[in-house]
């Protein structure tokens, strides 16, 4: 049996979600789909904690690869916010799963925090400024999802307002407001 592989394990563990949702992806079910035992599982990854953070780093990096060049920072956080809204709904609970799943390393915490402040400090933000204003464009996206997939809500709502519409307005609103310096 060929050894098991990090994208095999996150795969699997996107089509358990998709079949299952958040509360359905257990190690167990996730060894069973890739049929192998469960302790073979825990060769490649620690706990269910782990795979929750694998999958909710893919679906950061979906966002971050749909984000194009951009002539200024505002430009940029806009059209990452829109990405990740669309890396979220692809996935059932996708901003639920973000929320809760576990982040990489603390000791990857600095070389992490350079790449992500990367595409905003080459547009003119310190580091601190870049890490700040990604995080009110990660929070606004995953709290908007979040309630966009309440389902007996989004329902009524959406008799009121168009989703995809008003988030774009928060979305600019938000990042209209934050501080150039």
């Amino acid at each position: 049996m060929p050894s098991l592989t990090r994208d095999q394990i996150v795969a699997e563990a996107f089509n358990l979600l998709e079949a299952e949702g958040l509360e359905g992806l257990s190690m167990r079910r996730l060894a069973a789909r890739l049929k192998v035992q469960a302790p073979a599982l825990y060769w490649h990854v620690n706990d269910k904690a782990e795979v929750l953070g694998m999958m909710a780093a893919d679906i950061y990096a979906a966002a971050y690869s749909r984000t194009g060049p951009a002539q200024d920072w505002r430009e940029w956080l806009r059209q990452f916010g829109r990405a990740l809204h669309l890396s979220l709904t692809s996935h059932r609970d996708g901003a639920r799963l973000c929320a809760i799943g576990r982040p990489p390393s603390p000791t990857d915490a600095i070389a992490q925090a350079g790449r992500i402040a990367a595409p905003l400090t080459a547009l003119g933000l310190n580091d601190q400024q870049a890490l700040a204003h990604q995080a009110a464009v990660i929070s606004f996206t995953l709290g908007w999802t979040t309630f966009e997939a309440n389902g007996p809500m989004r329902d009524f709502l959406r008799q009121m307002m168009d989703f995809d519409a008003t988030f774009s307005t928060g979305l600019d609103s938000l990042v209209k407001g934050l501080p150039d310096k």
